[in-house]
């Protein structure tokens, strides 16, 4: 009889409980298609008190996370704690010292320190597994690692953040102002404790690089994603967009080019009938393009308790199989160093402007532009307030650095109320 695989959890919130149900509730079925049992042998959480739905009478019980890592009686350590140092990171430190494989649902942590935990993992002969990390239930990591390893990977794209695609989802069909959406999201608890981990792009930046390093073969680079949140969005960008076919989502866009990798997370606009363009609330997609592939999409539930528990299991479950495959698709060791890009790819971009109702007042900012190398592609004004006229321009392509100059120069003409909006539309 083979030896079944015995885990140890460290967390049991939201998640956490969740892989508990799965394995408690498809004991048999995981058995049959692993080859083996899984068992979960001891846990770990803040409070021995808190119900949690689960019965957890029959594991034992480690008050410290690192203590439950070095215990003899698990193989895998399943950490699902949150929080990119302390706990979690000394947990998986010490798993992997003791020669436990890992899964981890921490994207934090792996964006900070995935080339030492993973290159510790080669070194010990084990494995880390993330999942989980990225986009929730679907499975882009395996598709990466596995499924799509064969291609030379051109571009990787999506949508990672669901409170984010569900706040500006709802604006656009409901008409409601950022905070009143972001108030709702609040409540809803789908915020993060930092709200600005979600609308500020750090969560989807974080996912973004993972994916990145293994796209592309390079180390993972957080800090050279260059990121932009949602708070400056309003309704009327959203209907402006709408009227010229596409809509706001916050894109996250990952490529090799000839000046180096590109990492952006920002909102864009995309196509209205483009796969992204058409989609809604809290689910997430990804897009990866390959030379041999062409173009595949993936879509589905981002975030939650069964989404995400299920793409822990299904890394634990390939761990069972005796499926070893490199983090980030390769051996960390040869993994590149990630030389961040010095310019983007051009495209281009969408600008609001408010500017004062007198004569020239356009003409100024269409010579700004102009002296900066930036053509107009189309103009529109909207409405009109007693002394200003809020105008927006659509450019050809260019340079994200020279339209940062030049909205920095338009924003100083006298004719200028307020500050600019840009965004980029990009090409899915």
């Amino acid at each position: 009889m083979t030896t079944p695989i015995r885990l140890g959890i460290a967390g049991l919130g939201t998640v956490g409980a969740g892989v508990v149900k799965i394995v408690q509730r498809h004991a048999a079925m995981i058995e049959a298609r692993a080859g083996r049992a899984v068992d979960i042998t001891a846990v770990s959480a803040r409070s021995r008190d808190k119900d949690r739905g689960v019965r957890l009478s029959a594991y034992a019980w480690e008050d410290d996370p690192v203590a439950l890592a070095r215990r003899d009686d698990i193989d895998v350590l399943v950490e699902l704690m949150g929080g990119t140092d302390g706990p979690a990171k000394a947990a998986t430190e010490a798993a992997l010292d003791t020669g436990k494989d890992v899964v981890t649902a921490n994207k934090a942590m792996l964006a900070v320190h995935g080339q030492h935990l993973a290159a510790m993992a080669e070194d010990t002969g084990r494995t880390i597994r993330f999942e989980a990390a990225v986009a929730g239930g679907i499975p882009i990591v395996k598709s990466l690692t596995e499924g799509l390893a064969g291609n030379d990977v051109r571009r990787v794209m999506g949508v990672m953040n669901g409170t984010c695609n569900y706040i500006l989802t709802r604006m656009e069909n409901e008409r409601l102002p950022y905070e009143e959406v972001f108030e709702d999201a609040r409540k809803l608890g789908y915020l993060e404790a930092d709200p600005n981990l979600d609308v500020g792009g750090i969560d989807a930046g974080h996912k973004l690089s993972l994916l990145a390093a293994i796209a592309f073969g390079t180390k993972v680079n957080f800090p050279a994603v260059e990121l932009e949140g949602i708070g400056n969005i309003t309704t009327g960008d959203i209907e402006q967009a709408a009227d010229m076919g596409f809509r706001v989502k916050l894109l996250g866009v990952a490529q090799m080019t000839g000046r180096g990798l590109e990492q952006r997370m920002s909102p864009c606009l995309v196509p209205a009938q483009s796969p992204l363009g058409q989609l809604e609330n809290a689910t997430n997609m990804v897009v990866v393009e390959g030379d041999a592939v062409g173009q595949v999409v993936l879509r589905g539930a981002g975030a939650g308790e069964g989404p995400t528990a299920s793409a822990v299991m299904s890394d634990v479950i390939d761990i069972a199989r005796g499926i070893r495959v490199a983090p980030f698709g390769q051996p960390a060791s040869q993994l590149a160093d990630a030389v961040a890009a010095n310019s983007s790819t051009p495209a281009p971009y969408y600008m609001r402007l408010s500017l004062a109702d007198k004569p020239g007042a356009l003409a100024k900012v269409a010579t700004t532009l102009g002296e900066a190398g930036i053509s107009i592609d189309r103009m529109r004004q909207y409405g009109h307030m007693a002394t200003t006229a809020p105008v927006l321009i659509v450019t050809h392509k260019t340079g994200r650095s020279a339209l940062k100059d030049a909205v920095a120069k338009i924003e100083g003409l006298d004719v200028v109320k307020g500050p600019i909006v840009s965004l980029r539309i990009e090409d899915v």
